[in-house]
């Protein structure tokens, strides 16, 4: 054998060798900080040990909005990622960024990845389907709003845990004469007390089902019911039976450090709350408004799901593809589900949860699955697709906060939050078409 033919032999071994050996990279941008950014660093690192081809590398971008915020820069630059978690509300941004988005469902097939969409919640998977019923991106940490009551205070104060608003104050009242700082608060307050309230109480938030059937959409959520609801609820402040504590989850503390009874915000923080709290605690149901329904309808969802991005090579997304089935597996769903407080994805890892005795150890943590899943979900209750509606947030946010002041009626506040929205929808449909 020449020289020249060895060495060409030579290469050709080594390229194959390399070839062999070489894991494809996946790219995974994601928003979970703190013990929720550790379960992240697991979920990928025992994928990656489950198979030899390809390496899901997580990497936190920060919150939701600058996660969001950082895939499209990085996009327009052509350096994103494969993957890239996105919170529910950013759902109609990133379905008009044209030619960005590689539809999950279109994904899977195109892999050859099995893939059945009835296996999934309803409630959870509607949210982010079109109108023609194909997923565009994969469910991951999905929730919903709770009830979280100091069971403890509750019970010293010969209180009961509440059903209805009518009996939120009742308990509120007992608890601060009973010695609590406060009654109740909550946390991301336009998820809670407008967009899940209304979903809870089957009213329209916005025309064209909620954005659904269209982005040409405007907001309706300044009606009496909701305002009626805000004006009592600002009335709770006196006496301190009810206290604002910030945006997102910057009154988890009240609770957990014995100062409020009450608190709603998402099934999610059923991990903190568990290391952080001294005391018995308990999920229940958002209460009903029997002002405006004889019944609950069905509560919505939060958190985020993966999307997937464009522009990369076919070997890549059949790493994608294989990574979305290990994620939306029976056992990685049921184990994230019960380390976090999010809910199953699937109907198979709820069912999991159960078989493993889950909600008997932990009475309560089957209350968000339940009342997503109370009724068939309807037009006004399915969630929400508004364009802008990060910035509508932020809008809507300061006008409740200058409720909670005392500067503005809730009439007030709701009709400037829907005139000031509208011009945020209208200009997404410009930029839309």
């Amino acid at each position: 054998m020449s020289v020249k033919t060895l060495f060409c032999s030579t290469a050709i071994l080594a390229a194959t060798a390399t070839t062999a050996f070489a894991e494809t990279e996946v790219q995974w941008w994601h928003a979970m900080g703190g013990a929720n950014g550790e379960r992240v660093n697991k979920i990928a690192e025992d994928f990656n040990a489950s198979q030899d081809a390809y390496k899901v590398v997580p990497v936190y971008k920060g919150n939701y909005t600058e996660t969001m915020t950082a895939a499209i820069a990085a996009f327009r630059a052509k350096e994103h990622p494969q993957i890239v978690q996105v919170f529910e509300v950013g759902t109609a941004t990133m379905m008009a960024a044209e030619g960005a988005i590689y539809p999950v469902e279109q994904l899977m097939k195109d892999a050859g990845e099995p893939f059945d969409g009835d296996a999934f919640l309803p409630a959870v998977v509607s949210y982010y389907q079109t109108p023609e019923g194909e997923l565009l991106s994969m469910p991951f940490n999905s929730s919903t709003p709770v009830m979280w009551y100091n069971r403890d205070a509750i019970e010293a104060a010969g209180a009961k845990v509440p059903e209805t608003w009518d009996d939120v104050k009742e308990t509120a009242q007992k608890l601060v004469d009973n010695g609590m700082d406060c009654g109740v608060s909550f946390g991301w307050q336009s998820w809670v007390m407008l967009e899940n309230y209304s979903a809870w109480h089957n009213l329209e938030l916005g025309s064209k089902e909620n954005g659904f059937a269209g982005f040409d959409t405007e907001f309706t959520f300044n009606n009496d019911a909701v305002a009626a609801r805000l004006d009592d609820i600002a009335s709770m402040s006196e006496g301190n039976l009810f206290k604002y504590g910030g945006r997102r989850g910057d009154s988890l503390p009240m609770f957990t450090n014995g100062e409020c009874g009450m608190w709603m915000n998402s099934s999610a923080y059923y991990g903190s709350i568990k290391s952080q709290a001294g005391f018995e605690f308990g999920q229940a149901m958002l209460p009903l408004d029997t002002s405006v329904a004889d019944a609950p309808q069905n509560s919505i969802i939060g958190g985020a799901t993966l999307w997937v991005l464009g522009g990369h090579e076919d070997e890549e997304y059949k790493g994608t593809a294989q990574f979305l089935t290990y994620l939306s597996s029976p056992e990685v769903q049921a184990w994230w589900h019960q380390e976090t407080g999010y809910v199953p994805i699937t109907t198979a890892a709820y069912e999991l949860s159960k078989e493993q005795g889950f909600y008997d150890s932990n009475p309560g943590t089957d209350t968000a699955i339940k009342q997503l899943s109370l009724n068939t979900p309807t037009p006004n209750s399915r969630g929400l697709r508004f364009g802008n509606f990060v910035q509508v947030r932020d809008v809507i946010n300061e006008e409740m906060e200058a409720l909670w002041a005392g500067d503005k009626s809730a009439d007030e506040a709701l009709s400037a939050a829907v005139e000031r929205g509208n011009t945020l929808l209208r200009k997404f449909e410009r930029s839309a078409k």
